[in-house]
């Protein structure tokens, strides 16, 4: 096993590099429950990676199923450049914690942790991992969970320009820690050029259309309801021709989860709205957090 293999093994599976933080530490209130939340896109172990908000949303929540539907660590950029501090190791550690306690964690690999992968079907410390499955909600509709990847025609078919793109990517969030530093000194709020890039550029725009389509047409293919995602870092819930397409987006930009209530209904959150709800007398405060950059 390389290296960078034996680190994400160690990583999520339990080794003894957070022995001893108290992932629960400093928790007020009740968390709040959801029958079972998905998260996905965290890249732990990047500089843009927002985990301390991420750790702050997990001990804020609790759920009978917890999905991380992949690239929860970015084995790509660690390869290029060690980053790894302390929040980075809390999160896992409370992701191992929710697991001990009871909590169903399902770990579904993504490109970038795909080094994973040759773990599929095998269950380490309380943590299943899995290529894809199929979640049936309270409600009774039963949902393809998969990360996504293998439905992006750039990494399928041109793995080489996929980490073209990735690097373009890193350079553009450093940018915007550089560029909100500015805003943030002038008085102005939080903005995200990733994520304008995404959502103005017109080939961009129409790649994130291409994909979900494809999704919605692999879960009809099956005979499902609906298809739940990440990948693309674009939180969305929207009907497909009859079928459900959920991305629960990222905590790079977004910092966004799909959950499903008691009910079965599913829903995007925000770690701002989990952190008003959970302290609803600090809500300013964590307006004012959201402004500031990471």
């Amino acid at each position: 096993m390389k290296p960078g293999e034996q680190f994400l093994e160690a990583a999520l599976f339990g080794a003894n590099s957070g022995a001893g933080v108290s992932a629960g530490a400093g928790a007020k209130r009740d968390p709040i429950r959801f029958r079972t939340i998905w998260i996905s896109d965290v890249h732990l172990g990047t500089t843009g990676c927002q985990a301390a908000r991420l750790l702050e949303f997990l001990r804020a929540t609790e759920s009978d199923t917890l999905y991380l539907v992949g690239d929860i660590i970015d084995g790509w950029q660690l390869k290029r450049r060690w980053y790894w501090d302390q929040v980075h190791n809390n999160v896992v550690q409370t992701v191992l914690k929710k697991a001990r306690k009871g909590t169903e964690v399902i770990f579904v690999p993504g490109n970038h942790d795909e080094a994973v992968r040759q773990f599929i079907d095998l269950d380490f410390g309380g943590i299943r991992i899995r290529d894809e499955l199929v979640h049936t909600t309270a409600q009774g509709k039963r949902m393809l969970v998969l990360h996504g990847d293998r439905f992006d025609g750039v990494i399928a078919c041109a793995k080489w320009l996929a980490y073209v793109g990735d690097s373009l990517y890193t350079v553009i969030l450093k940018f915007n820690q550089w560029f909100n530093g500015w805003r943030a000194r002038a008085g102005l709020p939080y903005w995200s050029l990733s994520q304008y890039l995404k959502l103005k550029v017109k080939n961009a725009v129409n790649y994130i259309s291409s994909f979900e389509d494809a999704l919605a047409a692999e879960a009809q293919k099956k005979g499902l309801d609906g298809v739940i995602c990440g990948h693309i870092h674009k939180p969305e819930i929207r009907d497909i021709n009859g079928i459900t397409y959920c991305n629960d987006g990222d905590w790079v930009e977004s910092l966004s989860a799909l959950v499903e209530e008691a009910s079965g209904e599913l829903r995007l959150v925000t770690w701002q709205e989990i952190m008003q709800q959970k302290n609803p007398v600090s809500g300013k405060k964590v307006k004012e957090l959201c402004e500031l950059p990471s």
